[in-house]
């Protein structure tokens, strides 16, 4: 959240605290309905996984969600992505998002997605329901990866990842909307099995007080993870370089956590870009917007411009030579069941506990007949 939007919560608090506390008991309330089955609930034939987060904004879940389908491909288990494909206008629902599709009809994070992780089918609808049940039926997945899935509760997920920011365990904390960033109030949080927190070793290790302090109660393991740019490719012609090799560029973001891009954009490149355009989360890029990014970079005697994937999408067929984007790897770190025992360390041993206890029961009774 920006620092602009934080200072006009905290200026308005005698205002938003009250209409928070009406907001949180609402979501208390619909909780309850769909825990009791009072409002329906679709539980998937397939081992579902749920990626999602508390609060607004950056929290990673884009690409621990892609990690989770490379998993899968790795593991030749098919895998299945549901997304509601925000500012996604398709043709119909449910749509399949194949590579070549533009972004505008896609959304941009499904198509980056599909176009990342060939191996894996990226179904988009607001109605994750109807897309579950058409992408299980058409494709016959081993793994359902639910999208931004921790309020969509009329899917049964049987693993529940929650990310957070480490903002979420400081000055956010508890803020629902429209006091703060928060989507459910803390008791939602019980519902977790993991949480996940985008931060290094060194900032998990200066939050692990609060972490203790507050997620302890709920007796859930917590990992750190980090999103780790490891070198630059060109969005046309796909070549690779670790950096610049100190040539001036220009940075443009259009996410919801552009300081933390900042920061990757100076440490892999050892210095700052000359100029950072920002642009809002989701930002639908146009011609005008394009040239003056050029216009900017020209200005600036910069050779290259730089961007997010998630931005390389969105621009498509608009870029041009100068236009790079990140590399990026996902990076596993210290938790609180120890520093030898990583997320994805969790994850094989989650995964395989619940498939057993999904699956061996009925290839037991197929064996015993």
């Amino acid at each position: 959240m920006s620092d602009r939007v934080t200072s006009l919560q905290d200026s308005l608090a005698w205002l938003l605290t009250p209409l928070s506390w009406g907001y949180a008991g609402l979501m208390r309330l619909r909780a309850w309905l769909y825990r009791n089955r009072l409002l329906a609930v679709w539980e998937p034939e397939v081992l579902t996984v749920s990626v999602g987060n508390i609060g607004w904004g950056g929290s990673g879940k884009t690409p621990l969600a892609g990690w989770l389908l490379d998993w899968a491909a790795q593991k030749g288990v098919g895998a299945l992505l549901l997304t509601r494909g925000y500012k996604a206008k398709p043709v119909a629902y449910p749509y399949v998002v194949k590579q070549g599709a533009l972004a505008e009809e896609a959304g941009d994070e499904p198509l980056l997605l599909a176009r990342e992780h060939p191996d894996a089918r990226v179904v988009v609808d607001p109605v994750r329901t109807r897309g579950g049940r058409f992408g299980i039926r058409r494709f016959n997945p081993g793994l359902v990866v639910l999208d931004d899935g921790f309020q969509h509760m009329a899917v049964h997920r049987h693993v529940n990842l929650v990310l957070l920011r480490p903002d979420d365990l400081l000055e956010q904390w508890d803020r629902v909307i429209p006091r703060g960033s928060w989507r459910e109030p803390k008791a939602a949080l019980k519902r977790a099995d993991a949480f996940l927190i985008k931060t290094g070793p060194e900032g998990f290790q200066r939050l692990r007080p609060r972490v203790d302090q507050l997620l302890g109660r709920f007796h859930k393991p917590v990992f750190s993870f980090q999103v780790a740019p490891v070198g630059v490719a060109n969005v046309l012609s796909g070549e690779s370089r670790r950096d610049f090799e100190g040539g001036r560029y220009l940075l443009v973001s259009g996410t919801g956590d552009p300081d933390a891009i900042l920061r990757s954009a100076r440490h892999l490149l050892g210095g700052s870009p000359a100029k950072h355009l920002k642009y809002p989360d989701h930002h639908a890029y146009t011609k005008a917007d394009v040239l003056d990014m050029q216009s900017a970079a020209k200005g600036l005697g910069c050779d290259f411009i730089l961007c997010t994937p998630k931005d390389a999408v969105k621009l498509g067929p608009m870029c041009t030579p100068e236009f790079w984007q990140f590399e990026l790897r996902m990076a596993f770190g210290p938790s609180t069941i120890g520093a030898k025992t990583p997320f994805n360390i969790w994850w094989k041993g989650r995964y395989e506990s619940v498939y057993l206890r999904r699956v061996a029961p009925g290839k037991q009774k197929e064996s015993n007949e």
